[in-house]
């Protein structure tokens, strides 16, 4: 027999949360392996409909769990590319382009921004797996350190789409924090000092 109900409660960094039954039936724990063809995260506020069983420790479970209705999903889905945030990310992606074009950066800091965005987002995505598999966790000292050498594009990204580590308030406030620390080092890469100390560093190392 299947129920239908909403998601109290949702822990989307450990994959689990509870559903309660319309019209206040029984409360039930609900993980993400239970979800069948999940195309999106789960989220508090959820209507799904799921059949009802009984686990080891005497408690309910939710089983092969979907979600009601698909156009949900998809606007779920648009909405996160579509943040300000997200488009803040590609805004100053765009700058970075222009100003190597222009000749104001060196293509080295273009490379490694590109490179950090990319290790972070395989970071978020392999800790996004961790996280409901119950396997060993990335730090967040790491990921965060990503993000201040350059990868925050790229963390944004992950978080947006991946809906990982995206609602963690003191996740989010050391995230914010590295992306303006390192907005302020590449402002820095235009004054004549940062540009002659990157220079300097590009013709050691050639």
């Amino acid at each position: 027999m299947r129920y239908q109900g909403k998601i109290t409660s949702w822990k989307d960094d450990q994959g689990f949360g509870f559903v309660i039954q319309n019209g206040g039936g029984e409360k039930a724990f609900v993980h993400i392996k239970a979800f069948s063809n999940c195309s999106r995260r789960p989220a508090e506020g959820d209507l799904i409909t799921y059949e009802l069983s009984i686990d080891e420790n005497r408690r309910y479970r939710a089983d092969n769990v979907s979600f009601v209705g698909a156009q949900t999903t998809t606007s779920t889905t648009f909405s996160g590319t579509r943040s300000p945030a997200i488009v803040f990310a590609v805004l100053f992606c765009s700058f970075l382009v222009l100003t190597t074009l222009m000749g104001r950066l060196p293509f080295a800091v273009l490379g490694v921004y590109l490179a950090a965005s990319v290790l972070a987002f395989i970071a978020y995505l392999i800790d996004k797996s961790a996280a409901r598999n119950n396997r060993w966790r990335t730090k967040e000292s790491t990921l965060h350190l990503f993000g201040l050498i350059g990868g925050w594009p790229g963390a944004l990204l992950a978080q947006k789409t991946l809906r990982h580590k995206s609602k963690k308030e003191e996740f989010q406030t050391v995230f914010w924090a590295t992306v303006v620390l390192n907005c302020c080092a590449l402002g820095w890469l235009f004054t004549k000092g940062g540009s002659t100390f990157v220079r300097s560093i590009i013709g050691a190392g050639a």
